[in-house]
């Protein structure tokens, strides 16, 4: 039996799919934030009119370590007064699980193409 030998890709070949995977990358990472769906605090829902370390519920210890990292009250307000929205979209929701079962499906297909491709070349029809 002769020894397999895969088919070779191109370097244009290789090139594409190079950019194409970093821009999905780029995508995936930053499609969210663009769209506003990232992120959990977005606004502080009762500010505080003159913000101390008192107001704002926070230890001598805590206002210290904060102070250590260049905060004052002032710009700390929203840091720690800013809670996560855990509201969600059942759209939203079920748009992602058909995504991932239309990706599930789409991969099963082309993985049994490419199966009998290779089971061909390796033992002929």
């Amino acid at each position: 039996m002769a020894h397999y030998t895969p088919p070779k890709q191109g370097r244009a070949s290789q090139l594409i799919d190079v950019i194409v995977l970093v821009i999905l990358t780029v995508g995936a990472l930053f499609v969210p934030l663009w769209l506003g769906l990232a992120g959990a605090a977005k606004s502080v829902e009762t500010p505080v009119a003159n913000p101390t370390w008192e107001t704002l519920g926070q230890t001598p210890a805590q206002a210290a370590q904060y102070e250590a990292l260049g905060y004052t009250p002032e710009a700390a307000h929203d840091l720690i007064l800013a809670r996560f929205d855990y509201s969600f979209s059942i759209t939203a929701l079920l748009t992602m699980i058909a995504v991932i079962l239309l990706y599930y499906f789409l991969i099963l297909r082309f993985s049994e193409v490419e199966y009998r491709e290779v089971i061909a070349e390796k033992f002929g029809e």
